[in-house]
C-alpha cells in the first residue's frame, strides 16, 4: 500500500496512537480527515497540523455516521483509506456485583465494533472505487489473550479480530486491502488507568503501522503483541498467565 497521495478518513484522531499516525500521514503528503467527538479537541489538531480536515462526529450515533458517509461522498470522492481508531475502554472487575457488565460490553461493543461493521460497510462503495485503497482497523494485543482488568473490552477486540479476518478474506480479489494494527500497551490518556505509563510511546505504533503498510502486512502486532502472539500460539495457557501476572494484587485493590 502505497503511504503519500492518499486520501485518509481517521476516526478517532485527536490523541494518542489516532494523532500519531496523523502526523506522520500528514507529513508524508496525505490528506487526513479527522474525526472526533470533542470540537475543542479537533480544532486544536487543525490548529497544529497542516493537509486536515476536521469533522466533529461520533462514530457511535447512525445519524453521525449518515452525515459523515455523505459528506465524504460529496467533498471527498477519492477517498482511498479509512482508519477505525475510535475505541471505548471501562476497566472493571466481573465479579464486582456492583458494576453493570451487561451495559459495560454494550457500550464496547458499539463502539468497538459494531460501529466498525457499519462505517466500512457504508464506505466500501468508495474505496473500491479507487485504483488501491485499504482498511485499517485498529484492535489489540487482548484481541489475541484477554486481560481480567478490561473484560469486555477485550471481548471486543476479539470479535473485531475475528471481523477483520473475515473481512480480508472478502475482499481479496477486490482493489481493498484490509490491515490490522494490534497495539500492546501504550502510554496515552486512554490507557492511564491501566498502568499506561509503562506501556510503549505512541509514536512507536505509527512508526511500526508506516512500514507494515508498505510491505503489505496486513496483521501489524507492534512491540510486545509480536511475543504474546508468539506465545500464545505455542502455551495459551501460558500466554493468560503471562496477560494476566499481576491479577490477584488487582482485584484485592478494587475490592
Amino acid at each position: 500500500m502505497k503511504t503519500s497521495q492518499n486520501t485518509v478518513l481517521l476516526i478517532g484522531g485527536t490523541a494518542g496512537i489516532g494523532l500519531e499516525i496523523a502526523k506522520q500521514l500528514t507529513a508524508l503528503n496525505n490528506h487526513v480527515i479527522i474525526t472526533g467527538r470533542n470540537k475543542e479537541r479537533l480544532d486544536a489538531v487543525n490548529a497544529t497540523l497542516q493537509n486536515v480536515t476536521t469533522i466533529v462526529s461520533d462514530v457511535s450515533k447512525a445519524a453521525d455516521v449518515e452525515q459523515l458517509v455523505n459528506r465524504v461522498k460529496a467533498d471527498f470522492p477519492q477517498l482511498n483509506m479509512v482508519i477505525n481508531n475510535a475505541g471505548r475502554a471501562i476497566v472493571y472487575n466481573l465479579a464486582d456485583n456492583d458494576q453493570d457488565a451487561f451495559a459495560n460490553a454494550e457500550d464496547e461493543m458499539l463502539t468497538n465494533y459494531l460501529s466498525i461493521i457499519r462505517i466500512n460497510q457504508k464506505l466500501l462503495p468508495i474505496l473500491k472505487h479507487q485504483e488501491e485503497s485499504a482498511i485499517i482497523n485498529v484492535s489489540s494485543v487482548v484481541a489475541y489473550v484477554p486481560g481480567v482488568t478490561l473484560p469486555t473490552y477485550a471481548a471486543s477486540k476479539a470479535a473485531l479480530h475475528s471481523y477483520t479476518t473475515s473481512l480480508r478474506l472478502s475482499l481479496e480479489e477486490t482493489n481493498v486491502k484490509v490491515f490490522e494494527l494490534m497495539p500492546p500497551l501504550v502510554d496515552t490518556e486512554f490507557s492511564k488507568e491501566i498502568g499506561g505509563h509503562n506501556g510503549i510511546k505512541p509514536s512507536v505504533v505509527a512508526d511500526e503501522f508506516i512500514a507494515a503498510l508498505t510491505k503489505d502486512e496486513f496483521e501489524i502486532r507492534v512491540g510486545d503483541t509480536a511475543k504474546i502472539y508468539e506465545l500464545f500460539r505455542q502455551s495459551p495457557s501460558d500466554a493468560l498467565n503471562v496477560m494476566n501476572a499481576n491479577r490477584k494484587a488487582w482485584v484485592a485493590s478494587v475490592k
